[in-house]
């Protein structure tokens, strides 16, 4: 069995913990920085663990493509695999503490005005005292209630919200944080009682423009977005409406439509809007890439086994 690793990240310490795993199950291992790098026997691989597009696009010997992304909606495409049956599985679960910092963050960046305090100690000037508002007795909504929402909700909880929902497509989730748990089909009822959105949706045929200009409508005045799951969820031209006109109070997004986000479009100049560039997850801090490293071994000793992986996409879902 030959079996490529395509991440430039890795350290010495994760290439003997997957050499390791892949000699367990006589599998031979080659680690790439690149696609464009996988010498020539290896080919005609059957595992790859990394962004291999263009091996799985030409290769029916792929049989198992392990992406190190939460997200795989760029895998959804027609035409992506040569093998149809080659498996997808993903890196939910790696994940979940990085971006549930990041929501914090944003969210207490927008709402003790920090965004305002450190511009204005860039431009030398002391400022003064502006009216903030806090997590505590925030009415927090959490759309999406996988690895990332329930990460968030737990680190939540700490600052002593007056009520936090989860919301998903089910309405069931074993996360016993949520003071309750509702249906996305009851999600209209529940927008008006938002001071928080945090939104952490994949891209699927359900979730695109979830956030519509109606349903943004119903958000009180004065209340937040944050949106770390995929920029096709938010109507976003009715989201910098909202904020122009002072409606909202702000808004996070670390997703977009099109990314890189373009040279022009006027959510770079909407107000209280804080924009970061799809870096809430990616493999940045050492836990992340340690538990994605552990989450691929884990699966790679169960495919040598011959046993049910964990994380396998299902395509009619798209997640």
């Amino acid at each position: 069995m030959k079996i490529v690793v395509i991440n430039k990240l890795l350290k010495d310490t994760h290439r003997e913990q997957i050499r390791k795993t892949a000699a367990g199950i006589g599998g031979e291992v080659v680690f790439v920085d690149k696609e464009e790098d996988i010498p020539s026997d290896f080919k005609e691989c059957e595992v790859i663990y990394g962004f291999g597009m263009e091996t799985a696009r030409t290769s029916k010997a792929l049989k198992w493509l392990a992406v190190p992304s939460a997200g795989v909606d760029y895998l959804m495409k027609p035409g992506v695999f040569a093998n149809e049956d080659c498996i997808i599985t993903n890196s939910s679960g790696s994940y979940g503490v990085t971006i549930a910092e990041h929501i914090i963050a944003v969210s207490l960046l927008m709402m003790r005005r920090l965004d305002v305090t450190y511009r204005d100690s860039l431009n030398g000037k002391w400022g003064s005292p502006l009216p903030q508002k806090s997590l505590k007795n925030a009415r927090i909504l959490v759309l999406g209630t996988g690895d990332i929402g329930c990460c968030f909700a737990r680190r939540a909880r700490a600052f002593e919200p007056l009520s936090l929902t989860g919301v998903c497509r089910s309405g069931e989730c074993d996360e016993p944080v949520f003071d309750k748990v509702m249906k996305v089909s009851q999600l209209d009822g529940l927008l008006p009682e938002t001071d928080l959105l945090v939104m952490s949706l994949p891209d699927t045929q359900e979730t695109r423009d979830i956030l519509s200009r109606e349903r943004i409508g119903l958000l009180p005045e004065g209340s937040y977005v944050v949106n770390v799951g995929r920029g096709t969820a938010i109507d976003e031209d009715a989201l910098a409406d909202a904020l122009d006109s002072g409606r909202l109070a702000g808004a996070a997004l670390d997703v977009f439509r099109n990314e890189p986000l373009p040279e022009g479009n006027r959510l770079w100049k909407t107000p209280n809007l804080i924009i970061t560039p799809h870096v809430a997850g990616n493999l940045t801090l050492d836990h992340t890439l340690d538990v994605n490293v552990g989450l691929f071994c884990a699966n790679l000793s169960r495919y040598g086994k011959g046993l049910p992986l964990e994380n396998v996409i299902d395509r009619t879902k798209g997640y």
